[in-house]
This record gives C-alpha cells, structure tokens and sequence, in this order.
C-alpha cells in the first residue's frame, strides 16, 4: 500500500485541502500524492506555533536539546527509507541521498550539543552588563528542492534549539521527505512546536507577511530571496537568505592537472550541478588549459548518468522539467560563445537527463559564465596572470563561496583571501560543517547559518545593565 502523506498542523498529521502530484524526474511521470495546503490551514499552523511557542521558550535548553537528539536518532533508524523517497523525488544517486539523510542526522546532533550561554559584557564590583538572548517565536522556514532534508534540517535544529516555534514550507516538486520528517516530529515533539505546511507555491506571499511570523528562514534563489526580503520589510521580520552562488574554481600552476581536473569536475557535477556552492566556472592556466580540459571531458563521457535508484549511477537527472529546460537552453545559447568539447544536448530517453557538459574557450562575458547555470555544465576559462585574474572571478554580483587549487598552500590562501565570498576552499570541495559559520556575500545572501552565530540568528540579544541600588 502507499504511503499517505500528511501536512503536520498543531501536532496532527492532517491530510491536505486538496493534493497534487509529485514528479519522479528520472521518469518525468508522477509517482506519488502529496496534501496541498490552503490559506485557512496556513493561519491554523501559524496560530498552533504561536499557542505553542510560550512553553517550548520556556523548556529549558538541554531538555529542548534532547529531543532533538530523538529527532536525530529516528531519522538514522528509517535512513533508508528516507533516501530511498529523496532519490525518488529529487532524482540524486542512492548514495548521495543516503549522505545526506545521514548528513541530516549529524546537523541535528551538532546544533543539539550546542548552549547559548548569557555573557558578561562588564563587570565592576557589584555593578554588571550581561548580554542574555532570547529566543524570537514563530519562525518560517522555506527551503528550496536540492536539498530538501538537510535544508530543512540547518532551519529546523538551530530554531528549536533555541526555543523557536516552526512553520516549514518546502519546495512543491520535492515535498515528501518534508512531510515523511514531519511524522518524526509529530511523534517527538510538543503539538504546534514543528508544523509542515506543503503546496504549489500560493502559499509563499502569505507565510512571509503573516504578522504572527517573527522570521523568515529561506533558501533559494537570488530573485525570490529579494521577494522574500521585501515581504518582510512590512513588519521588519528578521531574515536569513541563503541564495544563489557562481562559485570559481581557480586553479594555479603548480598542480598536476589531471588530479585537479577530477576534483574540479566533482565539484561542478554533484547532484547534477544543483548545489548552490557547486563549482559553476573554472578558472585554470594557460600552461595547463589543453591538458585540464582534455581530462574534463574525458570524465564527462564516461560519467553514468542513470536513474539515481540505479547502481552505478553517477549523476542523475535534474529536477524539474523548468530546470531542465533552462539548462539545456544555457548550453544551445553557449555554443555561439565556446566549444563544446563533451556533453552538449539532453539525453533521448524519459526523464529531465542532461548529461555532463564542459565548454572551452569561453569568455566572461556569455551567459554560461555569467549567470548560475545550476545544472550540470561546466564552462572552463583560461588565464594567464593571476591578479587580472582575481578581478575577473570577482566581477560577478554573487559571492557565497569558491575554491583554490595549489601545492602551495601560503600562496594559495594568499589567492583565497582576494576572492570576495564568504567561503573559500582550499585544495577541498564543499566541506561544510555544522560547526562552522557559513554565509555569503553580495546577493549570494544575508545572515549566517550554521556554527554558533547561526544559532543565534534565531535569537534576540538583549543587554541588562544591573547595578546595587542606591549607586546609579
């Protein structure tokens, strides 16, 4: 029998106001139902967090804490189930759906271990400034559909954790791992403290004027963060935008090309390219351009691009039919800019497979290299002196992260601490911990996520200054 999905609301798992169907892209037929929230159910789960909101701020924090362990530990009990769904609506291979069920786990944990403690900002005999925060209320969480689990997730354990009531929207084509999460919190947690609301994008423009939200916690786009922001602005509702990327891999000339080549082309195919700090132009040196580019295709043709429930499969389809169509556009479009030297037209079988494609001999100036692709293509630019260089990996409006190839690693963070983004990897790929703060730059986003100070993006600071009576 199928799996019935269920929106989560006041501690209920309720079916929707109607349903709409959910899309494996590796087929591009539907392949399950999801519950479709209305305007009405909107108002119920935000009044539910908001009811419930004074007495989970008022558990105290390791009590808080411990349940989100429990979350954390029911989640790695049904791994498989979890990634079997993700692979099933997002299209990304078993055993990067498996990572990042996992991955989900491990974030729960880590913000779980994490404390807010009050700080002393002065102290002169009796008299104290301390620096308390206080958790601010209902928080929205939007999350976007490469990611679904672990997106969530960096929204969802920081809140808590810090005594925060949720309202969580995820994208209309990957829902259902969202709601399949919603029955882990619906058995753990206080009614109204997670509430999971799904639909097919009406919803949005309300959750984020919605008086009784006190944040919004959004990940996407560049454009609709900016529309996020804006709706926020009515009531000056905190945000943390996490967006779009147009991440340079710089490559220097000390390295061996075909070694960096791999990790380069790792780095951009990922998910199928669909990762906002995914590698989406690389920058390498004339001296080792031919070889580095020569070593990029011939890993792009022997790459298994597959149905991601398939063994052996590499790199998936992309997730959507609208993705799809914009990638394959992006690549018809580069042809009058470059060459294309692997890949370079969708897959003739069903489902949204665009194969890995690089492109040589492209300037900064097409499309390609200008916008985030966010698919699995990878333009490669040659350069032969590095501070132009840093002018041209710079000269983008976004700044969320990059990567630095070299032997040599004074000059490599010399390089790395030029590049105007709010991450930068050396000599690694995409190495994100929970522990560590990450933020971007630009329009690549607003505010911090993750390590402690994204914790205390879900918190208000408040300073009291207290002295004996009698001597103010």
């Amino acid at each position: 029998m199928a799996h019935e999905f269920r929106l989560l609301i006041d501690g209920a798992l309720v079916p929707g106001a109607s349903r709409f169907d959910v899309v494996n892209p590796a087929t591009g037929l539907p392949f399950a139902q999801c519950p479709k929230a209305d305007a009405a159910m909107l108002d119920d789960a935000v009044a539910a967090a908001k009811r419930a909101f004074p007495g989970w701020a008022a558990t105290p924090i390791d009590a808080r804490a411990a349940l989100v362990e429990r979350i954390a530990a029911a989640l790695e009990e049904r791994t498989a189930e979890f990634a079997a769904l993700l692979t099933r609506e997002q299209g990304k291979p078993l055993d990067q759906a498996t990572k990042e069920v996992r991955g989900s786990a491990f974030v729960l944990r880590a913000f779980a271990q994490m404390r807010i403690e009050p700080r002393v900002l002065r102290e002169e005999g009796d008299a104290r400034v301390i620096e308390h925060r206080m958790p601010l209320g209902v928080i929205a969480a939007i999350t976007p559909w490469n990611f679904p689990l672990i997106l969530l997730v960096n929204k969802v354990a920081p809140a808590l954790v810090a005594g925060n009531t949720m309202v969580c929207k995820p994208a209309p084509t990957t829902p259902l791992t969202t709601c399949l999460f919603g029955e882990l919190c619906q058995q753990i947690l206080p009614a109204g403290v997670v509430n999971i609301l799904c639909d097919e994008n009406e919803l949005g423009p309300s959750l984020t004027t919605h008086p009784d939200i006190a944040k919004i916690a959004f990940t996407g786009s560049t454009a609709t963060g900016k529309r996020v922001m804006a709706a926020a602005a009515g009531d000056l509702k905190r945000v943390t935008l996490e967006l779009g990327g147009n991440d340079a891999a710089i490559v220097l000339d000390d390295v061996d090309a075909t070694h960096v080549a791999a990790k380069v082309f790792e780095g951009a195919m990922r998910n199928a390219g669909q990762i906002c700090v995914a590698i989406k132009r690389a920058y390498v040196p004339e001296t080792l351009y031919d070889e580095f580019c020569d070593e990029l295709a011939r890993l792009a043709r022997e790459a298994v691009v597959d149905d991601g429930a398939n063994q052996g499969a590499q790199i998936g389809p992309i997730q959507n039919r609208q993705q799809y169509e914009k990638v394959a556009a992006l690549i018809e479009e580069s042809r009058a800019w470059g060459t294309v030297i692997a890949g370079g037209a969708p897959l003739d079988r069903p489902g949204y497979f665009i194969p890995p494609t690089i492109v040589r001999d492209i300037g900064d100036d097409a499309p390609l290299v200008r916008d985030e692709q966010f698919g699995p293509v990878l333009p490669v630019l040659k350069y032969d002196d590095l501070d132009t260089l840093i002018g041209r990996v710079n000269g983008t409006e976004f700044g969320l992260g990059g990567t630095v190839w070299s032997n040599d690693l004074s000059r490599a963070t010399e390089v790395a601490s030029q590049v105007t983004t709010g991450t930068v990897w050396i000599n690694q790929l995409m190495s994100i911990d929970p522990r560590i703060p990450f933020r971007g730059l630009k329009q690549s986003g607003m505010g911090t996520e993750m390590g402690q100070e994204g914790l205390e993006e879900y918190t208000q600071a408040q300073v009291i200054h207290a002295v004996p009576l009698g001597t103010a």
